[in-house]
């Protein structure tokens, strides 16, 4: 039979021919068995649809090629490193351990370039270190120059120049018969003390009044010792003031150039600069004082110099004024370059004594060692409630004990400029 060998074939194998004809995606058909799931629920081509679609929007992204998520991966660094650093803290903690450290042309030049860069309000310790580094090496002609800078730069009167050669001892003259001991506070309300010293001063024109136990101070009290010096100078009296330093000390804490508060206190540190021969420390607090108060301070009157300042009354003779035996109040002096200083005496100093007052006035240079041995030491009497004050030291030495942490333990007290 001849239809015999044309028969079509069965219908279950036509159907498996349209496969040639797509009818899904073409990403699908192309697909590797192994990234389509075996188990797809009937929702599935949907899904197999957004997976399709997600390649095209990644596909613009190129991670290896710079780019600007490159870039942007870097700035983090870079601002953290720059926001950690304080310029200022930085040149003037290099600046003050190089001068520690004997390395004078280094600290030099750190601070001459400092001086260039900051010319603003916190910039201004580098100033003062450069217009002591300046003094202290005995350069007259930088240190006038610099001068004329600070004037332009900062709007404000440049410091004046103090020689480094030691004041010349002033003769003493012959001690007053009495000692007044100053009992209590020198504050406006201490009426007893200031009884005591008027009926002194009735007696006889020589006086000696010890304020070593003096430990507060107020705005009053400074105006009524202040009338208690007057009255001596219009009887054309003798007077002698123990513990004049201490007092000094307490009063330049307190006092703040351009806060118009505590006037009294500011006229009485003027008087004892007076009395001290301090000429150049009394003109710079006198023109601070006409700066902050608008008005003409005193003049200096070198006939009205005192003596060098009187040795403290034994306790023993106060113990029978005041019914009881108390220290007095003096200085632990310090002077010179101190390297690996062990400071002796210091303890047994701050055992007997509150406030405890380092003078550093005369103090040239400080190493490191030497500044971590004296926080060391001071530690114990802070911490045992006693106020502590380095008295002025140069702006390089206490920018150093700044940088060794004795600020924590210590008020550090400059000289003014």
């Amino acid at each position: 039979m001849v239809f015999s060998f044309f028969k079509k074939p069965p219908p279950e194998k036509m159907v498996a021919r349209p496969a040639a004809a797509p009818v899904r995606p073409k990403p699908v058909a192309e697909a590797s068995p192994e990234a389509v799931p075996q188990a797809v629920p009937a929702a599935a081509p949907v899904a197999v649809e957004e997976k399709a679609e997600a390649p095209r929007e990644l596909a613009p992204l190129d991670f290896t090629s710079p780019s600007e998520f490159s870039d942007l991966s870097e700035v983090p660094g870079d601002i953290h490193v720059e926001g950690d650093m304080d310029p200022i803290e930085s040149d003037i903690e290099q600046a003050a351990i190089l001068y520690a450290n004997a390395q004078d042309d280094a600290a030099k030049a750190v601070l001459e370039n400092a001086v260039q860069i900051h010319h603003f309000a916190p910039g201004e310790r580098l100033w003062l270190m450069l217009f002591d580094f300046y003094r202290l090496t005995n350069q007259r002609q930088p240190f006038d120059a610099l001068g004329l800078e600070y004037a332009r730069a900062l709007e404000k009167s440049p410091p004046t120049w103090r020689s480094n050669e030691a004041p010349k001892p002033v003769a003493k003259k012959a001690a007053p018969a009495g000692t007044v001991l100053f009992k209590g506070d020198l504050t406006g309300d201490n009426d007893a003390a200031f009884a005591t010293l008027d009926q002194a001063l009735g007696k006889s024109s020589k006086l000696r009044i010890d304020l070593s136990k003096v430990q507060v101070i107020d705005d009053l009290g400074a105006e009524r010792m202040l009338g208690v010096l007057a009255q001596i100078g219009k009887q054309k009296g003798e007077l002698e003031l123990v513990g004049r330093d201490a007092l000094a000390a307490m009063i330049e804490s307190r006092i703040e150039v351009g806060k118009r508060e505590d006037a009294g206190c500011w006229l009485l540190l003027l008087e004892l600069y007076q009395l001290m021969g301090k000429e150049d420390v009394f003109e710079d607090l006198a023109i601070n004082y006409a700066v902050t108060f608008e008005m003409s301070p005193p003049s200096w009157e070198p006939k009205r110099v005192a003596a060098a300042a009187p040795t403290p009354t034994p306790a023993l003779a106060l113990a029978d004024q005041e019914g009881e035996d108390e220290p007095v109040v003096q200085n632990f002096s310090l002077k010179g370059d101190l390297k690996a200083e062990r400071f002796a005496g210091l303890q047994a100093y701050f055992e007997d004594h509150n406030p405890v007052i380092i003078d550093f006035s005369a103090v040239t240079r400080i190493d490191f060692v030497s500044a971590g041995t004296l926080v060391n030491l001071l530690s114990p009497s802070r911490r045992a409630g006693k106020q502590v004050i380095i008295h002025h030291p140069n702006h390089l030495v206490a920018e150093l004990l700044g940088v060794v942490g004795l600020r924590s333990v210590a008020e550090i007290i400059t000289a003014r400029n």
